[in-house]
């Protein structure tokens, strides 16, 4: 079993999923001065696994309120900012001035720190690649304690090994990325229904040679032929003829007020959801929509882990490459239905070109996303899925991560991986700045710190 045994529901720090390890999270406006000898950076909390955790002994330090937008040209649309700046600050600050994320990831609750060391993508993924490709400057403390500026052209080992590094390379203190200049605040959307999963991963292909955005919800619950339905949802930036002329407004989220019982998410309750999602789904619909719900559908439910009770929850994501054939993607779907994937939340997205971040997730294939809850079988679970992964030549997202072995991402990674433990060493030779994850997947030691 990995690492992540050791990790506990209910400890004082936890990833979203609700794993988590007893530490104290220090933070301060000054974050520049507050990472000064601290091992790992944290951001809003939402990786869900063990990617934002301290190994044991470690000091753990929060961006959340260095916040500050450093600079901004309206001409081109970068955007100077602390890493604590979010994408809610995003939204809130330049979605009405005409400019918005290029790429945005499933949450907006996520600070521009936390987006660079995901290399995070979104429903366009096929077109704007990851944030990594609009990002023109990275500034971090590194391991011996000084400041340094990266990018392309300076100190570039870093800077890509920083994209999708997971906060190993230093700790990010600011970061300028170019805006997307957007014709309207408001998204064009459409939504079709799918009957299984070949016409899930059909409808997706075909879907993303003309829109830009492209996702799709399917249930791994269903059955027989239907195992697979779900729906495809569709968008692109609407134009002012098509948006209202008002600005999108705030939404009602309720909010989930403490954790339920951990029985209430089993495999029949989780049925009876997806069958409600799927008919609700089952009407083609197309129109305007907001950013909120088109890109953070999620976020409508304020502390929605808390469904899934104390036990908590793990959730997986892959790329299965296009190259192993479409049956290696239903093949990975009809797995996930054999081993009991119960999830409310199972999610197919179109990715392209590879990015050049070292340990960036995406490559040309198809991503699948679950959630699950925490069970004895979730180490089976897992590890069955990474197999078939490392067998079909795909990855995992470190980010959603919390149980796979490091023989499985070793297998998966291989020359990528060589390369991202060549440049850290050479920027930390001691390895001062590590993880929970960087324990349980690189083979870090915990003492030292």
């Amino acid at each position: 079993m990995s690492r992540a045994a050791a990790l506990k529901p209910g400890a004082s720090l936890a990833g979203w999923g609700g794993l988590g390890v007893e530490a104290t999270l220090e933070v301060s406006e000054d974050f520049r001065s507050l990472s000064q000898g601290a091992n790992i950076s944290r951001g809003l909390g939402r990786s869900y696994g063990d990617a934002a955790l301290p190994a044991s002994g470690g000091r753990i330090v929060g961006s959340q309120r260095a916040n500050k937008v450093l600079g901004f040209d309206a001409e081109t649309g970068l955007l100077h900012a602390e890493a604590g700046f979010s994408m809610t600050d995003i939204k809130r600050v330049f979605l009405e001035r005409g400019f918005y994320s290029p790429v945005s990831p499933g949450t907006q609750y996520v600070t521009l720190g936390g987006m660079v060391a995901s290399d995070v993508h979104g429903k366009n993924h096929h077109v704007n690649g990851t944030l990594g490709q609009h990002v023109e400057e990275i500034t971090l403390r590194v391991a011996d304690g000084s400041v340094v500026t990266c990018s392309a052209d300076q100190h570039a080992d870093l800077f890509y090994a920083t994209q999708g590094g997971m906060g190993l390379t230093g700790h990010i203190l600011d970061a300028k990325v170019r805006l997307e200049k957007i014709p309207s605040p408001w998204i064009w959307s459409e939504k079709q229904s799918v009957a299984n999963i070949r016409e899930s991963v059909a409808a997706l292909r075909e879907a993303a040679a003309q829109w830009p955005m492209t996702v799709s919800w399917i249930d791994c619950l269903a059955t027989g032929r239907s195992l697979g339905r779900g729906y495809l949802w569709r968008g692109r930036w609407a134009q002012p003829h098509e948006a209202p002329r008002r600005p999108p407004g705030p939404s009602f989220s309720p909010t989930v007020p403490f954790r339920m019982p951990n029985w209430l998410m089993n495999r029949w309750s989780i049925q009876l959801v997806n069958e409600a999602i799927f008919r609700v789904n089952t009407i083609p619909t197309q129109g305007p929509a907001t950013p909120q719900s088109f890109f953070y559908p999620l976020d409508a439910i304020h502390h929605w882990y808390r469904l899934y009770g104390h036990r908590g929850f793990t959730q997986h994501q892959a790329v299965i490459p296009y190259e192993a054939g479409e049956d290696a993607i239903v093949g990975y779907v009809e797995l996930i239905a054999r081993l009991g994937g119960a999830s409310p939340l199972c999610v197919l997205k179109d990715c392209g070109a590879e990015a050049k971040g070292t340990l960036s997730f995406p490559m040309p294939g198809m991503s699948v996303a679950l959630d699950l809850p925490m069970t004895r079988d979730i180490p089976h679970i897992i590890e069955s899925l990474n197999r078939y992964v490392v067998d079909h030549g795909g990855r995992i997202y470190l980010t959603k991560d919390a149980f796979t072995s490091r023989e499985h991402f070793e297998a998966m990674e291989g020359e990528r991986l060589d390369r991202f433990h060549h440049i850290r060493r050479t920027w930390d030779p001691d390895l001062k700045i590590r993880s929970a994850l960087s324990v349980r997947l690189f083979g870090d030691a915990e003492e030292g710190l």
